[in-house]
């Protein structure tokens, strides 16, 4: 099995503490359907709390024996996407993303290329946006035994400069997780950590310090107990006395 994406090092904690609070995010409503011929559609909406709605309707054909995906989608901004997917095609344990953007009314495209290679102790991903600037985020996660090391870049190709670096350590269980991650071109530093006690409770905590802001860590914990197969509560509290229920 191979490591995670190292945007995912910290994933445990972070879903913990963030996710599934509906009165401070935004309101999620999706619809799936699969036509007779295999193509499958999917219709998305958002609403905010300050009141703009946006959505999208998608189209997607899966060839899985020979490892291809096209879909296309629409929004409400009048953006048409098309991306087309590689995986295992290349080569074993790479998986190709091309995909554009076109806004019709003025005329802008866009066009990324995004590849991500798996192996059992290594995970890396390259992202590029080839219409501006063109620019490159890489990252790459090394992982053995539970034990997680990995690093980010961002360059840009036109200023052949690095704009943007960060890294982090984690080691992963089941039943327990933790992490410390330097983002920000090492100026925000945070330390996480993800304990599944037993089936029914999860508790997390996660420190961060912004060394060009406060000197103070803030500092947020969040538990969440399962009250059957369908529903749980959880809550959250942060060092600005900041309690949410979810």
């Amino acid at each position: 099995m191979s490591p995670p994406a190292f945007a995912d090092i910290a994933k445990a904690s972070n879903d913990l503490i963030n996710r599934d609070f509906y009165h401070t995010a935004a309101g999620n409503l999706e619809v799936k359907s699969k036509a007779p011929n295999g193509i499958n559609f999917n219709v998305k909406g958002k609403s905010s709390h300050e009141g703009s709605t946006s959505g999208s309707i998608e189209g997607k054909y899966v060839d899985a024996p020979n490892g291809f995906t096209l879909t296309q989608s629409w929004t409400t901004t009048n953006v048409l996407n098309t991306k087309v997917e590689l995986d295992n095609q290349i080569t074993n344990g790479l998986k190709a993303e091309f995909a554009t953007d076109f806004v019709p009314s003025s005329k802008d495209f866009g066009a990324k290329l995004n590849l991500a290679f798996k192996q059992p102790y290594f995970h890396a991903r390259a992202f590029f946006d080839l219409m501006k600037g063109p620019t490159a985020n890489i990252d790459a996660v090394l992982g053995r035994d539970g034990f997680l090391v990995g690093a980010e870049t961002s360059y840009d190709v036109q200023k052949a400069s690095i704009t943007r670096y960060a890294a982090a350590v984690g080691y992963t269980v089941p039943q327990y997780s933790a992490a410390i991650t330097a983002t920000n071109n090492f100026s925000i530093f945070s330390a996480a950590y993800y304990h599944k006690v037993n089936s029914e409770v999860e508790a997390g905590a996660k420190a961060t310090w912004d060394s060009k802001g406060s000197s103070n860590v803030g500092l947020e914990v969040a538990s969440k107990y399962r009250l059957d197969p369908t529903s749980f509560a959880k809550v959250r509290e942060s060092d600005l006395v900041l309690i949410d229920d979810g």
